[in-house]
């Protein structure tokens, strides 16, 4: 079952972020992104905060559909006095 991932990537003074769907594991998403950078369908920008210019990460995050919850994860609860 594939899944939505968000993508960050800082590299070398630049930015990009995007979502790829993929398989729940590392080997998936890896690929997922590769082939994303291969089409060249990333768009990389200079980016605004200072970011070293000689390091790379990359981060990735699944993204939850908050509309297909039935339910809240926070119940608030009062309580009278």
């Amino acid at each position: 079952m594939t899944k939505l991932f968000q993508v960050k990537i800082r590299a070398y003074g630049h930015k990009a972020d995007f979502n790829i769907e993929a398989e729940d594991s590392a080997e998936s998403i890896e690929q997922a992104i590769l082939d994303k950078i291969g089409k060249k369908d990333i768009l990389f920008k200079d980016s605004d905060r200072m970011c070293s210019i000689s390091s790379c990460w990359i981060t990735y995050e699944e993204v939850v559909d908050d509309r297909s919850r039935s339910h809240s994860l926070h119940k608030e609860e009062s309580l009278r006095t």
